[in-house]
């Protein structure tokens, strides 16, 4: 197998290349967690009723997930660089419309559109990384992929206190338009423009299929809390999305032209590898969601001070993340797996041990441990996905890869948040059954209202701030107890399907061969 000179000029740029994919995913992790930050301001400015702040969030999450298979698929057949350029774009001009929004529905809309563009960057950015690294450093540069991916988990919060103290609001979305354009003019420059060899026909009916089914799923993960898990809207939603993406997967298996060919999941490398995806982002977004409240409510600090409190799992995460792409040549993707999901589970426990007199400094080895695990499980697991398909199918593989993290992430938030929110609504007891009607209720609907009520009390209101404390801690301790045995089942699945290394076919072994030869005429 002879290259193109253009792939073979990606391979001799391969680590300038890494640094534009690196600069184009930063955006979508600050952008993840820098809008919570800000939700505070907003509420202010936008007078954003609590509905309309979820679907800020939301809206984003919704779209982002509903589209990932479709533009991983049309990078495939497109061009990679092609499709990640129109999805800057599109990502550059959601955030300026963003930052210059006058209402909460604008807000809400422009979000959407950033979805858009986020779907679009994110499997490209992983694809092209595939296709110009060769098999041997694979795993490291995916260790840094996964390291930038999560930088922005820690960041983002410092960087939007940062911005919110110093200029209006709209700057934590406008900050991403210089990045963007950085990112689409080195872009065209340095990145090849690869795609499937073979391009065949679009799928519209599987991709009609894969966004309707999985916005019914992620819509469900998200209102179920808020709504019940037995509400009928929750369950007419998972219905229809265990309905529609059966009929997608039986669609799929007959197409001669499938959008996902689902008989990648025959293969063990693949399936056990998204599960363990899946269980890492499930621990880690429902730990994380408990965490960032933690520390503002229960520890009283502000958005900057706890965005600063959260630097240690960016700087865990780019150091170890890059540390286990070095190791996955040496040691396999099985036994890091489930290290790292063993250590992550770990640091879970720890978390659970959270008393109403521990502290910052109490937790953080804790939370050091929690990060290091799922740094260790990243990466592996990101490279047994990719490693696992043909080079021309990285685009929709990396694409599924994406979709188990936000279906676990959303899981994680919402199973997690479900199980907190009734053990600390029942930690009240009777200790409020004598407050004015609607009071206990709005009591119970979160530690911020339970406080706020208590230092409009007075003196009688410290027992009440007690109260909600402990129940605070009780119910996040149990969540997190449910985490960590997540994480376990993650590290028993690795340790019965995921293959420690897999065997190198031959088109990769000649891929490997040819990178080092000059390109043929």
């Amino acid at each position: 197998m002879s290259l193109s000179t253009e792939h073979a000029e990606g391979y001799q740029r391969r680590w300038w290349i890494l640094v534009v994919l690196c600069m184009s995913l930063l955006v979508i992790g600050l952008d993840n967690t820098v809008l919570n930050v800000a939700i505070p301001t907003l509420v202010r400015v936008l007078h954003a009723s609590n509905s309309q702040l979820q679907w800020m969030v939301d809206a984003y999450v919704l779209v982002f997930a509903g589209l990932l298979l479709t533009a991983g698929s049309l990078s495939d057949r497109f061009g990679r660089r092609t499709v990640l350029s129109i999805g800057l774009l599109v990502f550059g001009a959601g955030s300026a419309a963003s930052a210059f929004a006058v209402s909460a529905p604008m807000l809400i809309g422009t979000r959407a559109l950033m979805g858009v563009g986020g779907a679009m960057i994110m499997p490209s950015t992983l694809s092209i990384l595939t296709n110009v690294f060769p098999p041997e450093e694979r795993g490291k540069a995916i260790g840094i992929w996964a390291g930038v991916s999560g930088l922005g988990i820690g960041v983002g919060p410092l960087v939007g206190g940062a911005l919110l103290d110093n200029f209006w609001w709209g700057s934590v979305f406008l900050i991403n338009v210089p990045i963007v354009i950085i990112a689409v003019t080195a872009g065209k420059l340095i990145v090849p423009n690869s795609k499937d060899p073979n391009v065949p026909p679009i799928d519209p009916v599987g991709a009609v299929l894969s966004i309707v089914g999985l916005v019914s799923l992620v819509f469900s993960i998200i209102e179920a809390p808020t709504r019940g898990w037995t509400d009928p809207a929750i369950l007419a939603g998972f219905t229809a999305a265990v309905v529609i993406l059966s009929i997608f997967t039986w669609w799929e298996i007959h197409s001669n032209h499938p959008m996902l060919n689902v008989r990648f999941f025959e293969n063990p490398r693949f399936t056990a590898a998204s599960l363990s995806i899946t269980l890492v982002f499930f621990a880690m977004f429902g730990s994380m969601f408990l965490m960032s409240q933690y520390l503002q409510f229960l520890l009283g600090y502000s958005p900057l001070q706890a965005g600063i409190r959260q630097m240690p799992v960016a700087l865990v995460m780019i150091i170890v993340a890059p540390m286990a792409g070095l190791l996955v040549n040496k040691l396999g993707n099985k036994i890091l797996v489930c290290t790292g999901m063993t250590v992550a589970a770990t640091g879970l426990f720890m978390l659970s041990r959270t008393t109403v007199g521990s502290d910052y400094w109490n937790m953080l080895p804790s939370i050091i441990v929690l990060v290091i695990g799922m740094a260790l499980t990243m990466t592996p697991a990101t490279e047994s996905i990719m490693g696992s398909l043909p080079r021309e199918k990285a685009g929709v593989g990396s694409a599924m890869n994406d979709t188990t993290r936000q279906i676990g992430g959303a899981l994680g938030v919402a199973v997690l948040g479900s199980i907190f929110s009734s053990t600390y609504a029942s930690g009240f007891g009777s200790a409020i059954s004598r407050l004015p009607a609607g009071i206990p209720d709005q009591i119970k609907s979160s530690v911020g209202a339970a406080l706020a009520v208590a230092s409009r009390m007075g003196g009688a209101g410290q027992a009440l701030s007690r109260t909600a404390d402990s129940a605070f801690i009780t119910a996040m301790d149990r969540a997190l107890v449910l985490g960590a045995l997540v994480a376990l089942t993650g590290a028993l699945v690795a340790l019965i399907w995921l293959p420690n290394r897999p065997e190198p076919d031959a088109e990769e072994l000649a891929y490997g061969r040819d990178l080092h030869r000059p390109p043929q005429p």
